[in-house]
């Protein structure tokens, strides 16, 4: 029996086209993703609305997993169309009015040679009820830590994908900032600047301008940072897109992280701990409170999402359409 006590209100999940019990098992202890972290996966959020729940930019999400597992040399065994439709089920099985939901694509039991030659890909989606991720710290801002270890680099492998294994790094990196009393990490790349956060992107605001860093600085292009961009240019926001140095974070007048499980989190200190050599140095991210911008873009995004503004309904799938 499986404890769903950090899964609220999920009572089913899908793999390969049925529905079981939440506490069912159905993977192998040698099924060669446990082993090797060969899989790839979305996060994706739903949302209550008036029209009741709605998944945000879906089509978006399942492309992006659909090329993810391409990367990986995985044959897809459903359409995009197909794993719209069974994510749709899983949000009415669960009767969730909002939700986060994790599609995973992963190869299974066969073999465990480092080839998965002979394991089956096999797709599995679960939802359930989850709030905020970093917690009330969304709301009253967090404390980061650079740590020292650099993002895995996109001369080394493909950033536009999400593949299981690399958020090991992730997890490591997070553990270590929690274990220090920091609410979230952030990594540098290899060319010592701001990449992003073990699962979010990171923005600034520097004299009323919205600057994020792209694929060249070796960030997964979030779905959530690409929407925030969108919103900012309709409010007349001005939007740059380049490198952002340790120093332009240290001197932003305000700072956030985004993306769907984050959604966004305002950053109201940072420690730098990218070289154990050195002593490690906290800076306040402007008056070291959540910034008058950085509010507006988040509620216009909350807003967004709940089917308030009628110009993003276009990013809107209703699950009982």
């Amino acid at each position: 029996m499986f404890d769903n006590s950090q899964f609220p209100k999920a009572k089913k999940y899908w793999l390969q086209g049925k529905t079981y019990e939440w506490s069912h098992p159905n993977v192998h202890s040698m099924s060669h993703a446990l082993h090797y972290g060969t899989s790839v996966f979305e996060g994706i959020r739903a949302y209550s609305t008036r029209n009741g729940p709605a998944v945000f930019r879906l089509p978006d999400h399942i492309a992006r997993f659909i090329h993810s597992a391409e990367i990986l040399s995985m044959k897809v065994p459903y359409s995009k169309e197909e794993i719209i439709e069974a994510i749709k089920l899983v949000m009415k099985e669960n009767k969730l009015d909002s939700a986060y939901i994790r599609p995973l694509m992963y190869y299974s039991y066969g073999n465990l040679g480092l080839v998965p030659k002979f394991s089956a890909v096999e797709l599995v989606i679960g939802a359930w009820e989850w709030g905020a991720y970093l917690g009330a710290k969304t709301e009253t801002g967090v404390q980061v830590f650079i740590v020292p270890w650099k993002r895995v680099h996109r001369s080394q492998l493909e950033m536009t994908a999400k593949l299981g294994g690399v958020y090991v790094q992730s997890a490591i990196c997070g553990m270590q900032a929690r274990s220090l009393g920091y609410d979230e990490a952030v990594l540098l790349n290899l060319e010592g600047n701001i990449a992003e956060g073990p699962g979010e992107n990171i923005f600034i605001i520097k004299d009323g301008v919205l600057i994020t860093n792209d694929k060249t600085e070796s960030i997964l292009e979030g779905i959530t940072r690409a929407s925030l961009l969108e919103i900012a240019k309709s409010f007349e926001i001005e939007t740059r897109t380049g490198v952002i140095t340790k120093e332009d974070l240290f001197q932003a007048d305000e700072a956030f992280f985004c993306g769907t499980a984050v959604e966004i989190a305002p950053i109201v200190g940072v420690t730098d701990g990218s070289n154990p050599q050195e002593e490690k140095k906290k800076y306040v991210i402007g008056s070291g409170q959540v910034g008058e911008l950085s509010l507006r873009i988040a509620n216009a995004y909350k807003d967004a999402v709940c089917g308030k503004l009628k110009e993003y309904e276009k990013w809107l799938t209703y699950v009982n359409d």
